[in-house]
């Protein structure tokens, strides 16, 4: 070969290999952020950047290359693929591992094309198509990115055209590449009225897994909601964080890899964990949504776009209204009939609540509800207990001027039940092994579509014997042992069809009963997710109603669920004072389950002021912006703030949290979110009948002066609770 001959061949290579490298570049952006995507020399699809968006689109064309220092540079193991896949290059976790038909475990996927829709002024739908050519398997990943509130959703979609059946042994939603000197895990694990105790630890090299086995409730003992933060600890207001969950109510798997000193490696999805997926060709397997937001100033605003998000997109009826109540639970429990019901729903008008909740021990016949052994299935009714229906009692509540709702756990059953009898097939148990309880009870097998019938029918038909019927609270109290569908041929399918089957239940429902009100309840707060949350407008946080313990509760709840979301109730449970209790439940959806006939005048008094407040100040709490003022865990006083989108009006709550007496009065308390140049007044609300307020209301204040020099509430232990409203003049 000549000497130019060669010459031109190098060139020749060298442009190739360039054009390669520049080829494809794909620009996801928000309001403040930029998710980077671009192919390299073998057309592998690589993540570039995740963090702030810059002013120059073309400088991202820089950001690979300036960490090459290193022979080898994006080195076989270690490359930065969008979508990591086991079996050729990748010897990290991946997130899609696939025996093909063959048997053959390799999968290299290269880029193909993309797509970008413009869904509207708000959002746009980033579509980009992958395939491994030789066994003819697709990859679509979806990009959903919403401007305005600086979140993006991740799916995937798989499909192949091989001449059998492959199974997708791991099929992740998302893969995240962040680059850093450290990385801080903040994230959450729970127990029954312990939901969401926070922890928050360095990343060192090895695998950190978040994960749920549990068919059900499965965020009991560890949430799908979680934080990173980039090369130090962020703060609520500095530092670098990603903020991720995932929008799906079933077995869940996170892991967080370091690699290469100097990088971490996020991949959610479904757990793959007895759930080998059988995949026929051309028919695509569709991923949950991955959930994240990237924040360059702090925990508060990654918290921030997520809850707006959250009350725009996915939340159901995000941006509409919620009901205030009075549940019997804590009054009556199982022991109840027409007469104490009818007694409540007075109590519902006296109090001036707008919905009553008959909470469970309606129902039940031959097996009668009279506590948690038997009755679950057989929605019918008790006749001792309400010789004259359901409707008799919601006909009750409309002539007092109130609503009627009602508590069901449609997807479980107890043995002791006519529903048990008559379809043992219907129930998820292991053949020849001795059935397990919990709470005396089974669950329903929701891949049966004869189930799925049965509980969307029972749903449907209360809407058809309640006239009115406002408001439904859904539970869910058992987990999945001895996990084995009659129906399914293919045991591995379970946990993914458990799921999907319910979602088919609540979109018919949903479809037929679009605004009905619905909370969430596992157990207390053990299935809350945004796969779950599209369906229903608020959830259960925990049946810890103790008001102190519920300020920790709600606070770790905060960083990733709006306000409108939680469903507050003021009980018995704690020694705090009635202001305490209420003042705390406000803090979200509020409701009650006292004793309201046996209240002390005084408190009744309180109680009937408190819902008249709330009534004044919810708009705020559900709509406005959520601010972590001083946090319960380093301060004696905690305090958190709502304010409206005009930052005209906020509402502060202040609570005094220390674990040992003291008579001082804090320092002031730094606001946020007003605006600067505006002057505000403050006032204190919700007090307490026949006390007095220590606030001057008289006095003005610049948002300046509120937000660098703050303002002290004067809470100490005498004075428990205040609630502020502050307003510009």
């Amino acid at each position: 070969m000549n000497t130019r001959l060669a010459l031109l061949l190098s060139v020749g290579i060298l442009l190739s290999k360039s054009t390669a490298i520049a080829q494809t570049m794909i620009n996801i952006e928000t309001n403040r952020t930029a998710l980077i995507l671009e192919t390299d020399a073998d057309s592998a699809l690589i993540f570039t950047h995740f963090g702030p968006r810059l002013s120059h689109t073309g400088d991202y064309q820089q950001i690979r290359g300036l960490d090459k220092f290193k022979p080898g540079n994006d080195d076989l193991y270690n490359k930065r693929e969008a979508y990591t896949s086991a079996g050729s290059l990748t010897l990290l976790e991946p997130a899609l591992s696939v025996t093909h038909a063959n048997g053959d475990k390799s999968v290299v996927l290269h880029y193909v094309s993309h797509t970008v829709q413009k869904i509207d002024d708000n959002r746009t739908l980033t579509t980009i198509h992958l395939e491994d050519s030789r066994y003819h398997l697709q990859v679509a990943l979806y990009y959903q990115s919403y401007y305005q509130e600086d979140v993006i959703e991740q799916w995937t979609a798989i499909s192949h055209r091989e001449k059998g059946n492959i199974v997708l042994n791991k099929y992740a939603s998302a893969s995240l590449t962040l680059p850093g000197k450290n990385f801080y895990l903040k994230s959450h694990h729970s127990g029954w009225g312990r939901e969401m105790a926070s922890e928050e630890e360095p990343l060192t090299h090895g695998i950190k897994t978040l994960d749920a086995k549990l068919g059900t409730r499965t965020n009991l003992l560890q949430s799908s909601s979680f934080m990173v933060s980039l090369n130090q600890p962020a703060t609520e207001d500095a530092g670098e964080v990603i903020a991720g969950t995932l929008a799906w109510t079933g077995n869940f798997r996170i892991d967080f890899e370091t690699f290469d000193e100097y990088y971490l490696r996020v991949t959610a999805g479904i757990n793959n964990f007895a759930s080998n997926y059988i995949l026929a060709p051309g028919t695509p397997f569709v991923t949950p949504k991955f959930i994240f937001t990237y924040s360059n100033q702090g925990k508060g605003a990654a918290s921030q776009h997520l809850q707006r998000w959250a009350r725009n997109y996915q939340l159901a009826d995000g941006k509409g209204e919620r009901s205030t109540l009075l549940n019997n639970w804590e009054t009556t429990y199982f022991d109840f009939d027409d007469a104490k019901l009818n007694a409540l729903i007075q109590d519902t008008k006296k109090l001036g609540v707008d919905v009553f909740l008959l909470d469970d021990g309606w129902f039940g016949n031959k097996y009668p509800r009279n506590n948690a052994n038997g009755g679950l299935g057989d929605w019918q009714p008790n006749k001792q207990k309400l010789p004259n229906g359901l409707v008799s009692l919601a006909r009750n509540a409309t002539a007092n001027g109130v609503k009627f709702g009602i508590w069901i756990e449609p997807e479980m059953v107890n043995p002791r039940s006519e529903l048990y009898e008559k379809h043992p097939d219907w129930v998820v148990r292991e053949p020849g092994r001795k059935e397990y309880y919990m709470r005396n009870q089974l669950v329903l097998d929701l891949a049966n579509p004869a189930v799925q019938d049965f509980i969307f029918n029972t749903v449907d038909g209360l809407f058809n014997e309640i006239p009115g019927l406002a408001f439904i609270k859904w539970d869910c109290n058992s987990l999945i042992y001895n996990a084995h569908s009659p129906y399914l041929d293919n045991q591995d399918h379970f946990y993914v069809a458990y799921v999907q089957g319910w979602y088919n239940i609540l979109e018919r429902l949903r479809r037929k009963h679009p605004l009905t009100p619905m909370m969430l309840c596992a157990g207390g707060g053990s299935r809350v997710d945004y796969g779950a949350l599209q369906y229903f407008t608020e959830f259960w946080p925990s049946d810890n109603t103790n008001a102190f313990d519920r300020i920790f509760i709600q606070w770790e709840y905060s960083y990733y669920f709006p306000a409108i979301a939680l469903d507050n109730h003021v009980t018995d449970m704690g020694k705090q004072p009635i202001k305490f209790r209420t003042d705390v439940a406000m803090m979200g959806k509020l409701g009650f389950d006292v004793r309201v006939n046996e209240l002390a005048p005084q408190d009744l008094l309180f109680a009937q002021q408190a819902v008249t407040c709330y009534n004044s100040i919810k708009d705020i709490i559900w709509h406005g912006e959520q601010y972590r003022l001083q946090d319960p865990y380093k301060e004696k006083v905690t305090s958190m703030a709502y304010v409206n989108s005009h930052q005209d009006e906020a509402i502060v709550f202040n609570y005094y949290v220390a674990s040992t007496y003291t008579t001082t009065i804090g320092l002031p308390i730094k606001m946020k979110g007003l605006a600067p140049d505006k002057q505000y007044k403050i006032e204190e609300i919700n007090v307490y009948p026949g006390t007095k307020s220590t606030i001057d209301s008289t006095k003005t204040y610049s948002g300046d002066f509120l937000m660098n020099i703050g303002f002290n509430p004067e809470v100490s232990a005498r004075r428990t609770s205040v609630v502020l409203r502050v307003t510009a003049i």
